[in-house]
């Protein structure tokens, strides 16, 4: 019988990023997964159908959310002192601060683009029924086709190194037994998942 178990030296304890770090990594995670979602399902819709418009309606105020999101994570982490030192070194610290530099990149940009794409029809953006945040600039619809494919692009970009990063997270935890993971987990240590390099029974 196999069991997984957490197996850490005597006297160690894990060490995790605070709660607002790790609540803005799983905010972002969910508000971008929502967004990919909700952008192919409603393609599959016919157009004017009340799903499709909700869908759309639902984009546009996750992606105001997103942009929030987004300012005020980079401000914590700007502002945020004591930081957790590395958990990887050499190469592998390099490829991480290059892969979250790029993720960064990409979700800046996409909200960019997200943001002209809306503004081009010259109608104010959304927050469900709550308000509505006017258009601050013109942008040319004849814009509109470029903007689409680009932020289509760019949507498939953040999935794919999102994926790069969520596969490279859980072979440090499963193939390699470190705390990389365990650093972005929520809950307290003993919700935390063990290690697949446990003891066999």
């Amino acid at each position: 019988m196999t069991s997984l178990t957490i197996r850490r030296p005597l006297g160690r304890t894990a060490v995790r990023h605070d709660p607002v770090t790790i609540a803005f990594h799983w905010i972002t995670a969910f508000l971008v997964l929502a967004q990919f979602a909700s952008a192919h399902v409603w393609d599959l819709l016919e157009k004017g159908t009340p799903l499709r418009i909700d869908l759309i309606m639902m984009h546009l105020a996750f992606g105001i959310l997103l942009a929030v999101t987004m300012v005020v994570r980079i401000g914590w982490r700007l502002l945020k002192r004591d930081r957790l030192p590395s958990a990887v070194h050499g190469l592998q610290k390099l490829a991480s601060s290059a892969v979250h530099m790029v993720l960064y990149a990409l979700l800046a940009g996409q909200v960019a683009v997200g943001l002209m794409f809306s503004w081009s029809t010259g109608k104010p953006l959304p927050f469900f029924d709550l308000f509505a945040i006017p258009v601050p600039v013109f942008i040319n619809p004849s814009f509109r086709p470029l903007l689409a494919a680009l932020h289509n692009d760019i949507g498939w970009g953040i999935i794919a190194v999102a994926g790069l990063h969520a596969v490279a997270a859980l072979m440090h935890h499963y193939a390699f037994g470190d705390e990389v993971l365990n650093r972005m987990l929520p809950g307290s240590p003993k919700r935390i998942l063990g290690s697949a390099s446990g003891s066999r029974k």
